[in-house]
């Protein structure tokens, strides 16, 4: 486990995966980030890479040859992430493509995570660079699961999510024996900028946003206030997601999606593939801000 603190907030993150595991109050020992509970979601905050969801029968095919990638990557619980660079405010973690991954992903590449804790924020930069000779197709994207509620005299239903501007956006509905998207949608706002959070809200697995207006969202209780904002600047899908019965939500900037159901399964022209021409870099930061009222 690695940390990095200052005077506000504390945050760990896991060697495996460079997964961000904790951010705690300084002051006041609070605790923002789900526990992980293997009974209910074991994971904290898995990066996706290079991949985002499912793909149709966990295969894609690249210049006529077919590969198998798992739901969301290769990075989460990968053993091969080392530390890169350590300051004082910062950790990069790397992981640099093997003959192992090379199985499965026909790229050379180099990826890396960096976390920034400036103030009362954390800046999470997913870094790719492209050390082929052939242009690489990804996705990548977060996955930080927050706990909900936040304090011990707060239910569920206490809280909701605050959009930066009234939306419309549909999610967009997963085939739940596949996890492929389907063609059905439905509505989640009615011009409203607030998504109240329920137990049930994801009973048919996550909400899939393609076209917000709003560039950032705050997770609210109707007891305690606002409590902390995710800024997905860069990112234009959102995955909003947790186990219906599990005390936390997830919020997951995307830059990519999982595979429809009417797939191609073609890699070069998956929706919301990414193309990094060789021996180029892409990078792309989405922030999580604690709001000051709950670290004194």
């Amino acid at each position: 486990m690695h940390t990095l603190q200052n005077d506000k907030l504390k945050i760990s993150i896991k060697k495996t995966g460079a997964e961000l595991c904790k951010i705690t109050s300084i002051k006041n020992n609070t605790d923002f980030m789900w526990h992980a509970n293997p009974d209910v979601w074991g994971s904290y905050a898995p990066n996706l890479f290079p991949i985002i969801g499912a793909l149709k029968d966990d295969t894609y095919v690249f210049e006529n040859e077919k590969y198998e990638l798992p739901k969301h990557g290769f990075v989460r619980h990968n053993e091969d992430v080392i530390l890169h660079e350590q300051t004082k405010n910062s950790l990069t973690f790397k992981l640099v493509s093997n003959d192992t991954l090379f199985t499965n992903y026909p790229f050379k590449f180099e990826f890396y995570m960096t976390y920034t804790l400036t103030d009362n924020t954390i800046a999470v930069t997913h870094t790719v660079k492209n050390t082929d000779n052939k242009t690489m197709y990804f996705s990548v994207g977060g996955h930080p699961a927050f706990k909900c509620p936040v304090f011990e005299n707060e239910a569920y239903d206490d809280y909701s999510l605050e959009f930066e501007h009234p939306e419309n956006s549909r999610t967009h509905l997963i085939n739940m024996e596949n996890g492929l998207i389907s063609s059905k949608s439905k509505p989640v706002f009615n011009n409203s900028n607030t998504i109240p959070l329920k137990h049930d809200l994801f009973n048919e697995d996550a909400l899939i946003l393609k076209d917000l207006k709003s560039k950032s969202v705050t997770l609210k209780s109707s007891k305690s206030g606002a409590i902390l904002s995710v800024n997905y600047q860069d990112f234009p899908y959102l995955g909003i997601w947790a186990k219906p019965n599990g005390n936390y939500v997830c919020i997951e900037p995307w830059l990519g999606i999982a595979d429809s159901e009417t797939t191609n399964q073609n890699l070069k022209e998956k929706e919301g593939i990414i193309a990094l021409d060789a021996n180029k870099t892409f990078k792309a930061t989405y922030n999580i801000e604690i709001h000051n009222s709950h670290l004194v």
